[in-house]
C-alpha cells in the first residue's frame, strides 16, 4: 500500500506487510506520545476533524495525535453545527473542507458516508467511524494493544485465543478487528452475544475461511476460561430502533472481578473499545475491576495516540523526518508513563 495521500476507510484497504508497516512507526512515536521530546515535523499543516456523531476518544485521539506531530486542529461537532443542517451535500462539504485541510477525519452515522465524503475529498480522509459499518483506525490500535500484551507473553499475533462479547451485530469495532485478523494465522474466535446480536454471518464465514476457528455461543462464563484476551463491547444503543429495545439487551453479559476470577485465568487481557456503559442497569465491565493489571482498556486509549500518529506521519509522507524534527521538552509534568 502507499499511503503517501491515500484514504483510510476500511481495514480491507492492508496486507499484513502494511500492518506490520503501520506498527513500526508506531513503535517510534512513543518518545512523543509520552512527551519526552516535541516535534514541529507538521508545522503548518491542518487537520480538519469532522464528527458527527458523538466521540470522545477518537475525536480527541485524532486531535492530539496531529498536534503531537506540530499540525493544527480544526473540528466541527455534530450535524447540526454544520452546514448539512442546511442541507449541504457530502460532496460540497467535502469540496470545501478539503480546501482549508491536508487531512481529514470523519465520522458520520451512515454506513458508506465517509466513503462517498472521500470521493470528493481533495486530501486524505480517514474514517473515524460510519455508522455500524467499519472503525478502521480502532481496529489498529485494538490489534497493536493486542499484539503489545501478548508480546509480553512472548507469543505473537499468530496462534491465540480471543473472546468477543456484548454487542457484535452494530459493533463496528469488532466488525473491522475480525477483518484484520484475517490476515493472521491459527486465531481461535469465540462470539458471545443473544442470537438477535450475533457477529454478521458473513464475517464469521470469512474467518473460517481463511483457517480460523469460530465458535458462536450465547455463555459468558465458559467462553472466557481459555482465551487469552477477552474483548467486551457494550450495546450500540443508537443502532437499535428504539431505546426500549435496547434495553431489552442491556446488562446481559456483564464482566466483574468476581466472574473473572472465578473463570478466566489470571493473565488473560481484558479489552473493550470504550466507552463502557457504567450505569447500574447496564455495566458490562464492571468498575472493580479499575485496578486489575489485567484491564488493558486505557493502554487502548494510548497505543490510539502511537497509532493514530502513524498513520499522520505516514499519510504525509514525513514518516522519516520526525526525528529531524526534534526538540527537548521545556515543562514539566507527573504524567504516567504510556
Amino acid at each position: 500500500m502507499d499511503f503517501i495521500g491515500a484514504n483510510i476507510l476500511s481495514v480491507g484497504q492492508f496486507e499484513r506487510a502494511d500492518i506490520d508497516r503501520v506498527f513500526q512507526v508506531a513503535d517510534t512515536m512513543g518518545p512523543y506520545a509520552r512527551r519526552e521530546k516535541v516535534t514541529r515535523v507538521l508545522e503548518g499543516a491542518i487537520l480538519g476533524n469532522m464528527f458527527l456523531e458523538p466521540s470522545t476518544r477518537t475525536r480527541l485521539s485524532f486531535g492530539a495525535a496531529f498536534n503531537l506531530l506540530g499540525g493544527t486542529v480544526r473540528e466541527t461537532v455534530g450535524i447540526t453545527a454544520s452546514a448539512m443542517a442546511k442541507g449541504e451535500s457530502l460532496y460540497d462539504t467535502a469540496r470545501v473542507l478539503s480546501g482549508y485541510s491536508d487531512v481529514i477525519c470523519m465520522r458520520h452515522p451512515q454506513a458508506g458516508s465517509v466513503a462517498e465524503f472521500a470521493a470528493a475529498s481533495r486530501v486524505p480522509v480517514v474514517n473515524g467511524g460510519d455508522g455500524a459499518n467499519e472503525h478502521p483506525t480502532q481496529a489498529l490500535l485494538d490489534l497493536y494493544t493486542i499484539r503489545k500484551e501478548l508480546a509480553g507473553k512472548g507469543r505473537t499475533l499468530d496462534d491465540f485465543r480471543i473472546a468477543m462479547i456484548g454487542d457484535l451485530k452494530h459493533g463496528r469495532t469488532v466488525h473491522s478487528l475480525c477483518k484484520l485478523l484475517c490476515l493472521f494465522e491459527k486465531v481461535h474466535l469465540t462470539f458471545v452475544s443473544p442470537p438477535e446480536l450475533a457477529m454478521p454471518a458473513e464475517l464469521v464465514e470469512q474467518l473460517r475461511a481463511v483457517g480460523h476457528t469460530v465458535d458462536v455461543t450465547d455463555q459468558l462464563e465458559s467462553s472466557i476460561s481459555h482465551v487469552d484476551i477477552v474483548y467486551s463491547t457494550r450495546i450500540q444503543e443508537e443502532r437499535f430502533a428504539s431505546q426500549e429495545e435496547a434495553n431489552l439487551y442491556r446488562g446481559r453479559f456483564r464482566l466483574n472481578r468476581e466472574i473473572f476470577t472465578r473463570h478466566a485465568q489470571p493473565n488473560t487481557v481484558i479489552m473493550h473499545p470504550l466507552p463502557r456503559d457504567s450505569r447500574a442497569e447496564a455495566n458490562e465491565l464492571d468498575t472493580d475491576l479499575n485496578e486489575h493489571p489485567s484491564l488493558a482498556i486505557f493502554r487502548q486509549t494510548d497505543n490510539g495516540l502511537l497509532v493514530r500518529m502513524a498513520l499522520f506521519a505516514m499519510l504525509l509522507g514525513v514518516e522519516d523526518k520526525v526525528d529531524d524534527y526534534a526538540r527537548p521538552v521545556t515543562w514539566q509534568s507527573r504524567r504516567t508513563p504510556i
